[in-house]
């Protein structure tokens, strides 16, 4: 059989099978057994990302407990990601924990940790699609008042704070970091979107306003002591007795009260001034247009200053619908 014959044959043997394929309809009954097959599957899934979250959501909150079971767990977590999954000794992991001795006798450090446990299981209720995201702003302001009231404590060990709790280790070794949810943080110190996204909309619309203030004035008190605290890379030298260490140390100063006076002079005025605008537009029409009127005045020469009072002409004014023109009587 030369090549053409053969071509032509596999060609035949296709156009026959396509056509046995066509003639065979799918009978109602073997549709149904299909479809419960597949629903079948679904719940199987279902029940299986249920079980390994039930499962992490129970040694999360145990590990928040106390600072030796945060440590404990993180041990775990970290035994199991960066050891166990990379199939490494384990006198590997034994040697990288001695090296961690003196992180973990660190009283913030467990403190960071139980942080963000707490942001993780916060995280997975928030996953959830019979989540009451006005129950978990509650949580979420607690953690976000925990957190900046011992915020000197934990400053050292911040980058944890920032990480994506969906990043960490244990969002890793209980292999959940895959979680989506919309419109919420990551990160308990991405304040404007905690704020934004979590607590302030269960508070607008509501007639909460004082609550909406307080809201507020908590924001900005905490994006102060954020930027007060935050530290520059690499700022804070081992040996101060260095007088070059010394020098590294007096520059990283410089640049953290820089920072802090330029929160003062830019940020804060433009805090201040979303805060009245929020209040205005959700009924403190006349405390907040007042205010706003001696922000103006106090900030004069502030960049955006500008800007707020177009923004203050345009709320004033009230919005005027026109009504459209009634259609003539053709008779008239």
């Amino acid at each position: 059989m030369n090549f053409y014959m053969r071509v032509s044959f596999i060609l035949l043997c296709l156009v026959f099978g396509l056509n046995s394929a066509q003639a065979q309809s799918l009978s109602d009954a073997d549709r149904n057994k299909f479809l419960g097959n597949l629903e079948t599957l679904r719940q199987s899934a279902k029940s299986k990302v249920d079980s390994k979250y039930r499962a992490a959501l129970a040694a999360y909150r145990d590990a928040i407990a106390s600072d030796a079971a945060a440590i404990d767990l993180y041990c775990k977590c970290v035994e199991k990601v960066n050891f166990v999954d990379q199939e490494k000794k384990s006198s590997d992991f034994r040697d990288w924990k001695r090296k961690e001795v003196e992180k973990f006798s660190d009283p913030g450090y467990s403190l960071v940790l139980r942080h963000q446990l707490r942001w993780l299981v916060l995280t997975l209720q928030a996953s959830s699609e019979k989540a009451d995201r006005s129950k978990l702003a509650v949580e979420a302001q607690l953690i976000l008042d925990s957190i900046f009231s011992d915020y000197e404590k934990l400053k050292s060990n911040e980058t944890v704070l920032n990480q994506a709790v969906t990043a960490s280790v244990f969002a890793r070794a209980y292999e959940i970091q895959d979680v989506k949810v919309e419109k919420w943080p990551l990160s308990p110190t991405q304040l404007d979107q905690v704020y934004e996204s979590v607590l302030f909309p269960p508070l607008r619309n509501s007639g909460r306003l004082s609550e909406l203030r307080a809201t507020w004035i908590k924001r900005i008190q905490q994006e102060g002591t954020k930027i007060e605290n935050e530290q520059v890379a690499d700022k804070k030298p081992k040996d101060d007795k260095n007088d070059k260490n010394e020098k590294k140390s007096t520059q990283a100063a410089g640049t953290e009260s820089q920072a802090y006076e330029k929160f003062l002079i830019e940020t804060l005025p433009r805090l201040q001034w979303n805060m009245e605008v929020d209040l205005f537009r959700n009924g403190d029409q006349s405390g907040a247009a007042a205010r706003m009127m001696n922000h103006l005045e106090k900030y004069i020469a502030h960049p955006s200053a500008r800007e707020w009072a177009k923004q203050f002409e345009v709320l004033l004014k009230p919005v005027v619908f026109e009504t459209p023109d009634e259609p003539k009587n053709p008779a008239e």
